[in-house]
C-alpha cells in the first residue's frame, strides 16, 4: 500500500471509529427516550385518575415505607410540574437524537467518500 491509499485507509477507519461511537450514544439516547416517554404516559394516567377524584377523596403518597396524606390539589401540581419536566426533557432527548442522527450521516458519507478514494487508488497501481 503506497502512501497515499495508507492515509486514505487511516481516513476512512477513523471516519468509521467515530460513526460506531456516534451509534452506540444514540442507542443510549433511544432507550432513555423510550424510558422518558414511559414515564411522560405513567404520569398523565396518574393525572387522569386525580382529576377524576372530587374534594371529598383523600390522596396518599407513599414515603419510603409510610403512606403520608397529601393535598389533592397539592398532588395534581406536583404531577403537572413532573409532566412539564419530562416533556421538556423529551424534547431534549429528541433535540439531541435528531442532531446526532446528522453527524452520522456526515460520517456516512465521509467513509464512502474515503472507501471509493481508496478503491480508485488501490485500482490505479
Amino acid at each position: 500500500m503506497d502512501k497515499n491509499s495508507a492515509a486514505l485507509y487511516k481516513k476512512m477507519q477513523t471516519e468509521v471509529e467515530s460513526y460506531q461511537t456516534l451509534q452506540k450514544s444514540c442507542v443510549k439516547m433511544v432507550k432513555q427516550r423510550a424510558l422518558l416517554e414511559s414515564q411522560l404516559n405513567e404520569n398523565k394516567c396518574v393525572l387522569d385518575e386525580l382529576n377524576l377524584l372530587g374534594p371529598d377523596n383523600k390522596v396518599f403518597k407513599l414515603f419510603g415505607p409510610v403512606l403520608v396524606k397529601q393535598e389533592l390539589e397539592d398532588s395534581r401540581q406536583n404531577v403537572g410540574k413532573r409532566i412539564e419536566y419530562i416533556s421538556k426533557e423529551l424534547k431534549s432527548s429528541s433535540d439531541t437524537l435528531e442532531n446526532m442522527e446528522k453527524d452520522m450521516l456526515k460520517h456516512r458519507e465521509a467513509v464512502a467518500k474515503y472507501q471509493q478514494q481508496w478503491q480508485v487508488a488501490a485500482a490505479m497501481k
